[in-house]
């Protein structure tokens, strides 16, 4: 069972005694800030609970499954996230 966006801002409302639209627009807005900092090469760390850093992705080499051409594919970034250990406790029960 996963949480969709509507859901989370509902119990993002209730649990901070915010109406939906402010847990909406505090959502976004930490949305925003997150995607910018790893936009500028920044981490950004919630103590105990979760980090997130832009990571360097190497030049490899790949292969088309359907045709098993090889092709060369270029350097890049991806998302490293890590979980906190309040965020590791929770998950383990």
């Amino acid at each position: 069972m996963s949480v969709n966006r509507t859901e989370l801002v509902q119990a993002v409302a209730e649990k901070a005694g915010l109406s939906n639209a402010e847990a909406d627009k505090a959502l976004k807005a930490f949305q925003e800030v997150l995607v910018e900092k790893l936009a500028a090469g920044e981490d950004v760390t919630i103590s105990g609970f979760l980090s997130v850093a832009r990571a360097e992705r190497a030049a490899r080499t790949g292969v088309n499954p359907q045709t098993g051409e090889k092709l060369d594919i270029p350097a890049g970034h991806r998302v490293k996230l890590t979980a906190g250990s309040a965020l590791k406790r929770a998950v383990q029960g």
